[in-house]
């Protein structure tokens, strides 16, 4: 026992007691930091950092390209749902890593032999108007030129060949490799230029540097990146053998992450798919769970998991009967699951439902947790999937579970996640609702305003940063 109160042990170590986030309140410490100046950056996965620990959650309803693109740039992580084709899922992928680039290692090419119209065509396909020009129209072949939507805007004639009307390499400014990407973003200032192609000694061009990349780096210091510049982004899996198929078009779109996404992750099917996906994609970090005790944790810890979803029946959308049946109080679940995964392996977990407001995630993170997983919590804002509607006078989205028929039967009845192998009968989506959550604006002001009160009650503990955090805690 402490001075005054109960230290962490001696309370999730009381036999036969189980906590929600609201059944404990933390004592205050002395406050040495301004709120400005905690520092909330911790992990994702094992080599995953993140400066704002906020995920969104896999669910139809939730995430897509958009949300995941918007809280990357603040700091945070999406995933992907799989509740579609993997081809659907795997272009949401590309277009979050093509939102923001370092190098462009894949610019949109042609030759002098192409038209306006083919230029008309990526625009209305890929809304890119800026085309390089190469001497046989890919990537690696000599640099000739360029074509903006400067060019061709006022061509009559949209048959008319690039050659006719393209910026020729003479009157361009070129990078030559090898250079680093902070020479290059540096020099397309001072040059002024919209886009800054990097070539070899033979005049190939083998990258492309964009103005419009730097001003987003600038506009969001925090952003979530890769070595390459490019946002951070994570896509859902089911835990499958006919599913592993969709593993390699989430890799090669770019994917930095993959997250099993099981309700009860301690099963064979899914310590099988780890070890599958960690034998042919080692480098991948693959997120597994949902897990509540260390004795779940240790089969998938083992098999190589990079980090684990700790929850389960604390959703908003699981079933009394699901909820009262199978679990265990989020706090406890969180705090047992996170002392293990860290003294025992170095492994972060995260912490999977239950999260309403600001205190939630504060709560979760002084247990233990790494990061949030939020589902409702994004479900309302502006950039989740699907529309809006009024009803008695309140802006309203819908928020369901995936476990739903609706959402089972999206895809041309694809299977419930929840049963593996389970039709999507009136038995086997029990587990799930759907409900509408009134909208809340833009997850821009969103966030920001649920980390500051985040950051006002880690300030209040004491501690100036999530690592000083889970130390005292233990």
């Amino acid at each position: 026992m402490s001075v005054d109160g109960l230290d962490a042990e001696t309370i999730f170590n009381t036999p036969c007691l189980g906590y929600d986030y609201e059944d404990l309140i933390a004592l205050p410490g002395h406050a040495t930091n301004s709120i400005e100046d905690v520092d909330l950056t911790s992990f994702f996965s094992r080599n995953i950092k993140l400066r704002t620990p906020i995920v969104a959650s896999p669910m139809d309803t939730v995430c897509e390209g958009r949300m995941a693109t918007c809280l990357a740039l603040l700091g945070g992580i999406g995933v992907i749902h799989c509740n579609c084709d993997a081809d659907s899922q795997a272009a949401e992928v590309l277009s979050v890593k093509r939102y923001m680039n370092g190098f462009i290692m894949d610019p949109h090419v042609l030759s002098v032999t192409n038209t306006v119209e083919d230029v008309d065509s990526i625009r209305r396909t890929r809304d890119v108007s800026t085309v390089m020009i190469t001497e046989h129209g890919v990537m690696g072949s000599r640099l000739l030129g360029i074509v903006t939507a400067r060019d061709v805007d006022f061509i009559e004639d949209r048959t008319t060949t690039l050659q006719e009307v393209m910026t020729p390499k003479s009157r361009m400014v070129c990078g030559h490799e090898p250079i680093s990407l902070s020479e290059a973003q540096k020099k397309l200032q001072i040059s002024k230029k919209g886009k800054l192609p990097i070539v070899n000694d033979a005049g190939e061009l083998v990258a492309v540097v964009s103005r419009g990349d730097v001003k987003k780096s600038r506009g969001y210091p925090h952003a979530s990146t890769d070595p390459n510049n490019q946002l951070l982004v994570a896509a859902a899996c089911l835990p499958r053998p006919e599913e592993f198929q969709r593993v390699g078009q989430l890799v090669e779109a770019g994917a930095d992450a993959l997250v099993l996404d099981a309700s009860h992750g301690d099963s064979v099917e899914q310590i099988e798919f780890l070890k599958r996906v960690k034998s042919e994609f080692p480098s991948l970090e693959v997120v597994c769970g949902n897990v509540v005790t260390p004795r779940q944790a240790k089969p998938l810890l083992d098999a190589g998991a990079d980090a684990l979803r700790v929850g389960m029946g604390t959703s908003s959308l699981f079933s009394r009967h699901e909820a009262c049946a199978v679990g265990r109080p989020q706090a406890s679940a969180v705090y047992h699951v996170a002392r293990y995964a860290a003294e025992q392996y170095g492994i972060p977990i995260i912490a999977d439902g239950a999260v309403a407001s600001s205190q939630h995630i504060a709560m979760a993170l002084t247990l233990g947790a790494s990061s949030v997983m939020c589902g409702s919590l994004l479900a309302g804002t502006t950039e989740s999937p699907g529309d809006a509607f009024f009803h008695d006078g309140r802006r309203l989205k819908v928020y369901r579970g995936m476990g739903l028929a609706d959402a089972l039967m999206q895809q041309g009845g694809a299977q419930d996640k929840h049963i593996i192998g389970a039709q999507p009968t009136a038995k086997s989506v029990r587990s799930a609702a759907s409900c509408a959550v009134v909208d809340r604006g833009s997850a821009v002001s969103l966030i920001p305003y649920l980390m500051d009160g985040v950051k006002r009650d880690i300030r209040r503990l004491g501690v100036g940063s999530t690592w000083q955090l889970h130390d005292d805690l233990y």
